[in-house]
């Protein structure tokens, strides 16, 4: 079984605790549900923050879904400048027999401008949003 890699990003508008556990709470269910990921199944969850975003850390929120014993650590994103603010970034690692080719990356609110890149052909892969 290998490790794979899932993307994701969601931005919130406030620094306020409950905002950064909702918005990521919400961000961990699409990942779940685009790629029909079981708790059991995660290696790993590597998040990272803007500066703008230290009132909770978005690992918070995983636990609260029930992620035990799955290992999780949270930094701070590099602050390069004219880069999107109040966003979290997750890295997801997965036990699985899919290929890197079958995971489905999520990109909620404005974080859908971290990947402009994007054209039709990949867009099935993504699941993006500005809600």
């Amino acid at each position: 079984m290998a490790v794979r890699g899932i993307r994701g990003a969601i931005t919130v508008e406030l620094n306020e605790k409950s905002e950064i556990i909702e918005r990521t709470d919400e961000l961990l269910q699409v990942i779940m549900e685009r790629n029909e990921i079981k708790v059991e199944d995660i290696a790993s969850a590597y998040f990272t923050v803007t500066d703008d975003l230290d009132a909770e850390f978005p690992a918070v929120a995983a636990r609260n879904l029930g992620w035990i014993y799955t290992p999780l650590m949270c930094s701070k994103e590099i602050p390069v400048k004219g880069s999107l603010d109040m966003c979290i970034r997750v890295l997801l690692h997965l036990n699985s027999e899919k290929a890197q080719s079958e995971m489905k990356h999520v990109y909620l609110g404005e974080a859908i401008k971290l990947r402009p890149d994007l054209d039709d052909k990949l867009k099935d892969k993504y699941y993006i949003s500005q809600k």
